[in-house]
């Protein structure tokens, strides 16, 4: 059967598959553009049983805000190598279904979702099988405020997204600065209210364990371990961290410096480093 090039060239755009297997495609399905498009997603759904227990440890994590500036999300598009991952084609997908995403408030609503004519699953199962890899998202989170802002790290591993109080001129400028300092320093919670009371014990029974190994009298265990605890929120809470742009600052100090209305209300970090 003669198969057009320019109806190849239609099929590689809509599902970025490569031109042969385009070609074979529409051959298959005798120059029907609909069953073409099934018979690469079926390919896609051979390759992605063949690679379900493979490990999609690379990736890329991308973050966007909605043109209000009071919704935003990070989101992780993983695979199973960097070379992959380094792909422009693959980022661009990234982009795609983070365009998307932008308006979920969840993975599974964002799986359901619409994108060039197919599910957002499904997207990833044609895509499986036109990369030849394991795809999936990795990593959804949402978050809202009166002003979301983000920062991305070169390379595209980690991401941070942070929510401030107030929309305020200068609210821009503390999102990012408050972001790095999420994608940096990894805080576990906003402030020592945040924290899981089954981690602090733990901290404690650590501390503890160490002060006894170091032969400290057991009555005094208990006040030791109280201050090693808050050593350990300033090191671990975002709020009480040391900002990492001025050392002399917490970053509690550092957005009061700013505005001392303006308040961090809420963050989000995904890496796949």
């Amino acid at each position: 059967m003669n198969i057009k090039a320019s109806e190849v060239n239609k099929l590689r755009q809509f599902t970025g598959a490569g031109m042969m297997d385009c070609k074979k495609a529409l051959v298959e399905s005798e120059g029907d553009f609909e069953k073409a498009v099934e018979t690469l997603r079926k390919k896609g759904q051979k390759v992605a049983a063949n690679r379900a227990d493979r490990e999609s440890s690379e990736g890329v994590v991308l973050a966007k805000v909605n043109e209000s500036n009071n919704e935003g999300v990070l989101l992780s598009l993983n695979c199973e190598t960097d070379f992959v991952a380094k792909n422009e084609g693959y980022l661009s997908l990234a982009n795609d279904i983070i365009n998307v995403a932008i308006n979920k408030n969840s993975l599974e609503e964002l799986l359901s979702s619409d994108i060039k004519g197919m599910k957002v699953s499904d997207k990833l199962i044609e895509q499986t099988g036109v990369i030849g890899e394991k795809i999936e998202i990795g990593g959804f989170k949402k978050i809202k405020g009166d002003f979301v802002g983000y920062y991305i790290h070169a390379g595209n591993k980690i991401a941070a997204i942070v929510s401030l109080s107030h929309n305020l001129k200068e609210s821009s400028e503390v999102a990012k600065n408050i972001s790095m300092q999420i994608a940096a320093m990894n805080p576990i919670a906003l402030n020592e209210d945040g924290v899981d009371s089954s981690i602090i014990e733990k901290e404690v029974e650590i501390a503890k364990d160490q002060l006894r190994q170091e032969g400290k009298p057991e009555e005094m265990l208990d006040n030791i371990a109280k201050g090693k605890i808050k050593r350990f929120f300033k090191e671990n809470t975002l709020i009480n961290q040391a900002y990492i742009k001025d050392s002399k600052l917490s970053v509690l100090n550092y957005v009061k410096s700013v505005n001392q209305d303006l308040k961090i209300t809420d963050f989000a970090r995904i890496s796949l480093v």
